[in-house]
Formats: structure tokens, sequence, C-alpha cells
């Protein structure tokens, strides 16, 4: 079925893919940030998630603030300049990592519109110094 020299090159063939797909994905001895870094969609400010309007549920934000305080359980308010609002961050959420009020970090998730307030189902969250 195989010839005998495609199969004395198979195992060199299975190492080389193996070392390309370990390379492509940061095994290269040194750290790299994975996933993309750049412009999203979605609302960007505290000012712009408040003012979005009744059908703005599940909208994706991407707001860069500072958490000022604990409302207790996994409830928080956030403040980005141009106002403040309650975000909810699950403890799976934070994988080890911990802010203070002075702590600037970027958060990504989405609304959650109730009739009476509006919040901030954060999804991921990563420090900017």
């Amino acid at each position: 079925m195989f010839t005998k020299p495609f199969i004395m090159l198979l195992p060199a063939i299975l190492l080389s893919t193996s070392v390309c797909a370990a390379t492509a994905q940061g095994f290269t001895g040194t750290t790299t940030q994975q996933g993309f870094n750049g412009p999203s969609l979605g609302l960007n400010t505290v000012k712009t998630v408040l003012n979005s309007g009744m059908f703005s549920d599940d909208t994706p934000v991407t707001l860069t603030g500072n958490i000022t305080s604990s409302l207790g359980g996994d409830h928080y308010t956030f403040t980005d300049g141009t106002g403040s609002i309650t975000v909810e961050i699950d403890h799976d959420k934070w994988f080890g990592v911990q802010v203070t009020p002075q702590t600037k970090i970027t958060i990504h998730g989405e609304i959650d519109k109730e009739f009476n307030h509006t919040a901030i189902d954060v999804d991921h969250l990563r420090v900017i110094s």
C-alpha cells in the first residue's frame, strides 16, 4: 500500500508538523498574549452604555477604567471617567488577578438591562496598569 521510502519518512513528517504547530501556538520559550488585541465592536464608555436605550440588553461592551468599590457578592462599582455602573464579575472570571481602586483594567462583557437598572455582566477582565 505505502512505499518503503514513504514509511521511513512518515515519523519525520509527523514530528515536523507538531513542531510547527507548537511554534505557531507560542511554545517557543517566550510568553505571548493569545487572541486579538485591537479595536472591538460594541460600546466603550459607561456613558454610552447608560444612554444605550431599552433594546440594548446583551450588547457587547469593552470598558477601561477602575473598580472603585465592592457592593457584595459578585457586584462592584466600575467607573471610567464618563460615569459609574454596576458590574458583575463571577469568581471564576478573576483568574487569580487582584485589583485595587487604583488598578486600571479593561473589562469585556454584555449589557444586562433590567427594568429598573443597567449593569455589565463581565466575561473577561485584563489589568492595564
